[in-house]
């Protein structure tokens, strides 16, 4: 089993890669559970696809309906009530078995909880093992906007098994594609590159388990640098945002029909290309981007039902924002981005119309 740390103090905790059914995975699995309450938590789609799961669990389960429309204070509300009816206690954990939603809001109900339990992220999805499962990030949707209530919440454990992918549709691989080309965009070029070398090697059947490994190793190393240095966004984690802003804005107008993965895709390519227009960067940073999700099968235009004053108005309830002004992460090359708040709204305005689809 290869293991990886997120280095947090006390908080501390090892991101694992290994198969839910190998035997070491089991003896870490039932160290971590034994002698405690447990809840499940997964949605209706991962409950019917893996259903012999469940048994190397043990526990209680709690079973919410797929999607970004479950992701609510009421579904947080009721994953406690289900820890509470089961009469879990301080000692309890919590187990979310699914993609981002799922560890979203399960890692939320575990921080309110009897003020706090444990819990262990246990990703389904790319898109959960390279970003969501890792960093202790938990949130619930408003209708005024996405992720606008939450906390900081740090798993216990975090355990990838990249088999899961293996029953993906490819539209949730590409989901998961577009952060880990984030992480080449914000933080190294040589990844990228990497990314641009096998891009088409992605989606061949049978999928290359090992090609997924590596990226899925360095994308959680990266971030793990990053939380290990900021936990609670007070200064570089906020690079983690590169196309959300813009990505956040086009789940909310789309009511969350949008996939989160495409939606930040499309963030980014309008913000690498605002930031060629101001000058930040050069035309190239912006060309490889779009030429490289393409190639994943991504967006690279603002969907067409969006007006871009509506995609504006959207921005302005993003949780990043200070004092009225919208923060956007932009590049400056590939590899390395700057964190702006001072760009002018017709700036914005001009990059989402000429991104217009």
């Amino acid at each position: 089993m290869k293991k990886l740390d997120v280095q947090l103090g006390e908080r501390s905790y090892p991101i694992c890669f290994g198969g839910v059914d190998d035997n070491e995975t089991l003896e870490l699995l039932q160290n971590n559970l034994r002698g405690r309450g447990v809840l499940v938590v997964t949605d209706r789609k991962v409950d019917a696809a893996y259903p012999e799961i469940w048994g190397r669990f043990g526990g209680t389960r709690y079973v919410f309906p797929a999607g970004e429309k479950s992701k609510t204070l009421s579904t947080v509300m009721n994953v406690c009530g289900a820890a509470a009816e089961n009469e879990l206690d301080r000692k309890s954990i919590f187990v979310a078995v699914g993609g981002g939603v799922t560890g979203d809001l399960t890692g939320f109900a575990a921080s309110m909880f009897m003020r706090g339990v444990s819990f262990i992220q246990v990703p389904t999805t790319l898109l959960a093992m390279v970003d969501s499962s890792v960093g202790g990030k938990t949130a619930a949707n408003l209708p005024e906007g996405k992720n606008l209530v939450g906390s900081f919440h740090q798993p216990k454990m975090v355990l990838i098994d990249v088999n899961f992918l293996k029953t993906l549709p490819w539209e949730e691989l590409r989901n998961g594609m577009a952060e880990v080309v984030k992480y080449g965009v914000i933080m190294d070029e040589k990844f990228f590159d990497r990314l641009e070398e096998r891009g088409d090697d992605f989606f061949r059947l049978p999928l290359d388990m090992e090609l997924y490994e590596e990226v899925i190793l360095h994308s959680c190393r990266l971030k793990a640098e990053v939380v290990a240095e900021d936990e609670t966004e007070k200064g570089v984690r906020a690079i983690l945002n590169f196309g959300h802003t813009f990505g956040h804005a086009f789940e909310l107008l789309s009511l969350y029909q949008m996939p989160h993965g495409e939606a930040v895709a499309a963030g980014m390519s309008v913000a690498a290309h605002l930031a060629v227009n101001i000058g930040l960067c050069d035309k190239s940073v912006s060309e490889r981007l779009d030429n490289l999700l393409e190639k994943l099968g991504l967006p690279r235009k603002v969907p067409a039902a969006f007006k871009s004053s509506a995609v504006m108005l959207a921005m302005l309830h993003d949780k990043k924002n200070r004092d009225g002004k919208i923060r956007l992460v932009l590049p400056e090359r590939m590899g390395k981005v700057i964190l702006r708040d001072d760009i002018p709204d017709k700036e914005i305005h001009r990059a989402l119309e000429e991104k217009h689809a």
